[in-house]
Parts: C-alpha cells; structure tokens; sequence
C-alpha cells in the first residue's frame, strides 16, 4: 500500500492511498501519524487500520502534485517531535566517493577513518538475528521544521557552500504508547547536503548534514525489497545535467537494517511516546562525487518505480535567519 498525506484547496488535511493515478481518501483520517497509533492501540497493522477507516472520495494525483498540496507522507503536528537522523558509508561502493574528500595527498598507504569505518561495516554489519553488529556512522539532521515538502525548493542559506543531492531510502517510525519504536515504512528520500564544507575537514560532517531534507511523495508499507535500483538526476533549464543510477536494499549494503534501526533506536532518548522519526540509510551516488556544482533553479528528481511517484525538488536562496553579534541579553 502506497500512502500520502495531502492539503484540499482550503488547507485541509487528507490522507490518501495512491490508486493508478488516482488518491483515494481514507475516511475521517487526517494524519498517517493518527492511523499508525491507532493501529499501535488496536494491535494491528497499518493497512488494517486503513481498510477500518475505508475509502472515500478520490483526487487527481498529477494536479496534486502540480499545485504542491502533496504534503510530506508522515510528520507530527509539532516539528520538535520529529526527528531528521540518518546513517553514513553503508551502502556498498559508499566509502569511494566519500575516501575522496577525505583523503589527504601523498598519504594513499594509510587508511583514512572512511575507509576504516567503511571495513568495519563490511565485517560486522550484518550479524545474525537477535544480535547487535558494529555501529554505523550516524548524524543528526534537524527537526520538522527542515522537512520541505514534495515539489517545493530547498532553502540554500548564506552560508552554505554547497547545495547537493543525496538519493536515499528512509525508513518512516513513530513511537507507541508503549515506548517501542514502530516502522511504518519506508520513502525515497533527498538527504539534501553541503559537500563542500564536509571535503574541508571531516569533522564538519555534523555542520555539513544541519540542511533542508524531502522525502516521499509516498510511504510505501511493507519491508523494504532486497535489490532496489532508481535514478537519480539534476535539470538545469529543463535539461538534464547529470544523471546516474543509484542502488539500494540490502543486497546493496554492508549494514542490515535492523542494525541500523538497532544503533538509533538504543538510545532511550529515541523512545519518546508520539515522536515521529525520519531516519535516512545512506547512498551510495553523488553528482558531487563527479564534480557537479548545482545553483539556484536547478530541479533534483529521484524516481524508484516500486515507490511510485518521483521525488522532485530545487533549489533556492534563503535570507540569513541569524547575523553574527545578534545575540540579544537580558
């Protein structure tokens, strides 16, 4: 099942599920927050609490998206209870462009903390049932108030020096009542990044990853496929800048997700009932990696066809929301 959330003309909130072309409404649903704690209470699963609520009214998919009233699939009435995290050098293949930045010249002998990292996953990220495997990198992205939704610009600050795309899957939680985290899924996702400032000095990573994400338009339930093979492209002036191939699921990665969802969620911090978690699982493409520079007004476009509708956004300048020696006192 493919879900969205959605905005009618007066700003009203819908759900919906995605029909060939078609969003049918799910009746007297207004978040999919709402429905996957109601189905936590009912000790059932999503789709079962959608196939209760049953479906309604339906809505032209393409004029949806075209108006920009496709919302985010999952997110909280109150940007602080969700949380943006995610993952790096877990998918194979992933360490190469990264060794790029990190790399110092004349030192090619020596292992970078990349590289090290990267063999860690590569022999331990993939341990057995029940058991807990090496620990991935793992960062920080922001709250609610980064997400910008399908179709809309990412906000480029003043001081970013770098605007790049980062094709990802990203798994989709909200937290039970009883303090277990609950996956509702999973979305293409764009873990929008500055590469500049993180090929300067890997400690910059956490400044590198604090930007605007989108992920979505759907949330498909269900695992996620083993072999996942998308496209991930840049237009400039309606024409394609650059394009690749990028590829994900399991078989595609040193770490296995419940690893990865393991070395978040242990943290009891993470365990707060309500709160909404968008955790991303790494790639392994970049156009940056090919020494593409994006501006202003370029688009990005990640499709995956067994997610259904492409995730497409662009860039745009943003006003500095802070100036240096404006820190009032009391």
């Amino acid at each position: 099942m493919h879900l969205v959330q959605f905005e009618l003309i007066d700003g009203k909130r819908r759900v919906g599920v995605v029909d060939n072309g078609l969003i049918r409404e799910v009746q007297d649903a207004r978040s999919v927050r709402d429905l996957a704690l109601a189905a936590i209470e009912a000790g059932g699963t999503l789709e079962q609490q959608v196939q209760t609520h049953g479906l309604g009214i339906s809505h032209d998919y393409a004029q949806l998206l075209k108006d920009l009233r496709i919302l985010p699939p999952l997110d909280h009435p109150d940007p602080a209870h969700l949380l943006v995290s995610g993952t790096g050098l877990t998918h194979l293949g992933s360490a190469s462009a990264r060794d790029k930045m990190h790399q110092q010249a004349g030192d090619e002998a020596q292992m970078t903390d990349t590289m090290r990292i990267f063999k860690w996953g590569v022999e331990g990220g993939k341990p057995a049932a029940g058991q807990a495997g090496v620990q991935p990198e793992w960062f920080y992205k922001g709250d609610g108030s980064i997400v910008v939704r399908p179709g809309e610009a990412f906000p480029l600050p003043p001081f970013a020096e770098d605007a790049g795309e980062e094709p990802e899957m990203a798994g989709l939680y909200v937290i039970g009542h009883d303090g277990k985290p609950y996956r509702l899924g999973f979305a293409v996702g764009n873990e929008f990044s500055d590469h500049v400032m993180e090929r300067k000095n890997y400690l910059y990573l956490a400044h590198s990853k604090l930007r605007s994400c989108s992920y979505g338009p759907e949330l498909r339930t269900g695992e996620l496929p083993q072999h996942l093979a998308g496209s991930s492209r840049i237009l400039r002036n309606g024409e394609v800048l650059w394009q690749n191939e990028f590829l994900s699921g399991e078989a595609n990665m040193c770490h296995s997700l419940a690893n990865l969802e393991y070395h978040h969620f242990k943290y009891r911090q993470f365990l707060r009932p309500g709160d909404v978690h968008i955790h991303f699982f790494g790639t392994a493409t970049l156009s940056f990696a090919d020494g593409i520079r994006t501006q202003p007004g370029d688009q990005f476009e990640i499709s995956q066809a067994e997610f259904g509708a492409p995730l497409v956004n662009g860039i745009a300048p943003a006003a500095a929301a802070f100036q240096p020696d404006s820190i009032g006192t009391l």
